[in-house]
Order: C-alpha cells, then sequence, then structure tokens
C-alpha cells in the first residue's frame, strides 16, 4: 500500500513538473496572444472615447497618435531604467544570499530546513496572490487605475 501512495506521489510530482515547463515557442506564442489582446483593448478604448466624447475621425487620429508617442516614450525609459534595475536585483540577491548564510550559522540543520520551508511556502503565496490580483512577475495585467493596493 506504501509502494502504492508512493509512486502516485512520484507520477503526480512528476506530471506537475513537466506542465510546468514551457518552451519558446509557448512564449512567443503567449507574447503575441498578449499583443493581440493589447491592441483589441486599445482599440476598444479608442472607441469607446470616440462614442462617450463625440469625437471626428481627425480628434480619433490625433488621440491614436499622443498613445502611440505615450507608448514610445515608456518603452525608451523602461530600456533605460533596465540596467539599474538589473543592479539593484543583483544587490538584493547578495543581501538575501547574506541572510541565508547568516541564519544558517545561527539555526540547527533542523531548524534551518523549517526556515526554508516556511520561506518557501511564504514566496508561493505571494506568487499565489499576486496571480489572483492579475499581475505577473511583478508586471501588472490590468490598467493602474483599477488596480488593487499591495497588502504585504
Amino acid at each position: 500500500m506504501k509502494k502504492l501512495v508512493l509512486a502516485i506521489a512520484f507520477i503526480g510530482m512528476g506530471s506537475f513538473a513537466m506542465a510546468q515547463q514551457t518552451t519558446p515557442q509557448d512564449k512567443q506564442a503567449k507574447r503575441a496572444e498578449m499583443q493581440q489582446k493589447m491592441q483589441q483593448k486599445e482599440q476598444e478604448h479608442l472607441d469607446k472615447m470616440q462614442k462617450d466624447l463625440n469625437l471626428n475621425q481627425s480628434q480619433v487620429a490625433q488621440i491614436k497618435d499622443l498613445h502611440e508617442k505615450r507608448k514610445a516614450e515608456m518603452k525608451a525609459d523602461f530600456d533605460k531604467n533596465k540596467g539599474e534595475r538589473q543592479a539593484k536585483m543583483e544587490k538584493m540577491k547578495v543581501k538575501r544570499e547574506q541572510m541565508d548564510a547568516d541564519m544558517k550559522k545561527i539555526l540547527t540543520p533542523e531548524q534551518y530546513g523549517k526556515w526554508q520551508a516556511d520561506r518557501q511556502a511564504k514566496m508561493e503565496q505571494r506568487k499565489a496572490a499576486m496571480k489572483d490580483r492579475g499581475m505577473k512577475g511583478g508586471k501588472m495585467k490590468r490598467s493602474m487605475d483599477t488596480a488593487a493596493p499591495a497588502v504585504n
């Protein structure tokens, strides 16, 4: 009976691990799908503005150009700050590794293992909470004005 339960558990974990793997083609397909959805939402937003504000075609074109200009500026800002963000991430990683080393010195091996497991569980909870709020990896999926405030 124990062997059966263990076999089922290993098969379940193996299939779960396989389901988590994504190929570059999957990422490209998801990215293309996301871009298509974003363009569709932008068009719907523009159509709603046209209807609600009774805009003429010239105004619609000007607003569309303004949105494109703003999007390009935001992308340029994002790209400009990429190195700074990476440096901050590296700094945080070093601090996290130092904390880990210090905790390893203080705790017994059993305590350290439990602490690691607790930390991992909390991280998974945060990931799930972000996913529930419409975030992925810290990136917002919905507009800023409808986003729920982050709770720590």
